[in-house]
């Protein structure tokens, strides 16, 4: 069961990591699979660093459907819906930071 609660978190990196492979970013693309790697030792200082990182990730989901948003705002195309798409992955790659509030997650890592 402790597995099960690491899928989330474990998708949205590996969502993370498509982004940035696609976007050139190669060592934020292999930071991300580095995560996911991560997520098999079980220490406090990992949960933490995953969670971190996943804050950070919605921001760039955030930061990014921002960008095309304005983009496509500026070439008359449509909108809404890619900020939807958008605007729900950066929610569930925030929500998947607390996963790590599970019980079964904090018993894994030792987290107070």
């Amino acid at each position: 069961m402790k597995l099960a609660w690491l899928a989330a978190p474990g998708l949205a990196l590996a969502l993370l990591a498509a982004h940035f492979y696609r976007a050139g970013a190669w060592p934020l693309m292999l930071g991300s699979v580095a995560l996911i790697a991560l997520l098999a030792w079980p220490r406090a200082w990992v949960a933490q660093l995953v969670q971190a990182c996943l804050v950070a990730g919605a921001i760039e989901w955030a930061w990014t459907g921002f960008n095309l948003v304005q983009q496509r705002i500026a070439l008359g195309q449509p909108w809404t819906r890619m900020a939807l798409i958008l605007g729900v992955v950066a929610l569930l790659t925030a929500a998947s930071a607390l996963a790590f509030r599970h019980h079964a997650l904090r018993s894994r890592f030792t987290l107070g």
